[in-house]
C-alpha cells in the first residue's frame, strides 16, 4: 500500500498559470521573454532558476515580485491572485510580503551602507536591525560609506543585506552572489540559510507563523526555457525564507 502520510498535500503558496510577458509589443523589435510559463512552489522550497543570458530569468523573478504586469495568465501568491493587482496593492505586496536582491543593487547613491538597508526596514513590519545585518554580511567597518565608496562586492552585500532586513515572507534573489568572490560568497549563502532556518513568515495571511519542524524542505532545479533541461548559465536564485538547507553551488 502506498505511504501517503509524507506525501505534500498542501496547496503551493506560489502559483504561475500560463504567464506570458511580451518586450516591445506589435514593433519589429517584438519580443517574447516568458511564454507560456507554468510552475507551483510549496512552502519551505529552494528553487534555482538558471538559464542562458536572455532566457528570461530575471523577468520571471520580476514578475514574482510585483516589479512588471503580465501580458497573460496568472500568478498566485498564498491567498492573493496579483494578476488583477492594481500599482499601489502590488506597492504593499512588494513592501511586506518580498525582499529582493536586484543583479545591478539599485542603492540610493546619497544614502549610506547602513542608510539604505534602514530605509527599507523602516517601510515594513517586523524589521531586523539593520546594524546587526550588515554586521553579518562583513560590512561592520564600512556603515557610513556611500555606494560609490564601495566595492562592487560590497554593494552587492548591502543589497542583500537590506532584503534580508525586511523580513520577508520571500527572498527573490537575482544572482546574489555574482559579483563575489567564492569564499565571500559561500558566507553570503551561509547567511540566507541562517535566515532562513530562524524565521519564518508563510504568505498565507491565516497561517503568519509556523514552526520550522514542521515543514518539509524541498530543493528543485529549474531550467529556463522549461522543456529545454539541458540549459546552463548564471543561476537566479528565488528562496522563500524558511527552507533549511541550501544546493550546492
Amino acid at each position: 500500500k502506498k505511504d501517503t502520510k509524507n506525501e505534500r498535500q498542501e496547496m503551493p503558496i506560489l502559483k504561475l498559470e500560463h504567464i506570458d510577458y511580451v518586450y516591445s509589443p506589435e514593433t519589429a523589435y517584438e519580443r517574447n521573454a516568458l511564454k507560456d510559463i507554468c510552475l507551483d512552489i510549496f512552502e519551505g522550497e529552494f528553487v534555482s532558476i538558471i538559464g542562458p543570458s536572455g532566457s528570461g530569468k530575471s523577468t520571471l523573478l520580476n514578475m514574482l515580485g510585483g516589479l512588471d504586469h503580465l501580458d497573460e495568465g496568472e500568478i498566485v501568491v498564498g491567498d492573493r491572485n496579483l494578476s488583477g493587482y492594481k500599482n499601489n496593492m502590488l506597492t504593499d505586496y512588494r513592501k511586506e510580503d518580498v525582499g529582493f536582491v536586484f543583479q545591478f543593487y539599485n542603492l540610493v547613491p546619497n544614502l549610506t551602507a547602513l542608510e539604505n538597508v534602514e530605509l527599507a526596514a523602516q517601510v515594513c513590519r517586523d524589521a531586523l536591525d539593520a546594524r546587526e545585518i550588515l554586521t553579518k554580511v562583513g560590512l561592520e567597518e564600512r556603515l557610513d560609506n556611500f555606494p560609490s565608496q564601495l566595492s562592487g562586492g560590497e554593494q552587492q552585500r548591502v543589497s542583500i543585506a537590506r532584503a534580508i532586513a525586511k523580513n520577508p515572507g520571500m527572498l527573490l534573489c537575482d544572482e546574489p552572489t555574482g559579483a563575489l568572490d567564492y569564499v565571500t560568497g559561500k558566507q553570503i549563502l551561509q547567511l540566507l540559510q541562517d535566515t532562513a532556518v530562524c524565521r519564518f513568515h508563510s504568505l498565507r495571511r491565516n497561517n503568519r507563523f509556523r514552526p520550522t519542524n514542521q515543514r518539509r524542505i524541498h530543493q528543485r532545479l529549474l531550467c529556463l526555457p522549461f522543456q529545454n533541461l539541458q540549459l546552463s548559465g548564471v543561476s537566479a536564485l528565488l528562496l522563500q525564507t524558511g527552507c533549511c538547507s541550501l544546493p550546492a553551488f
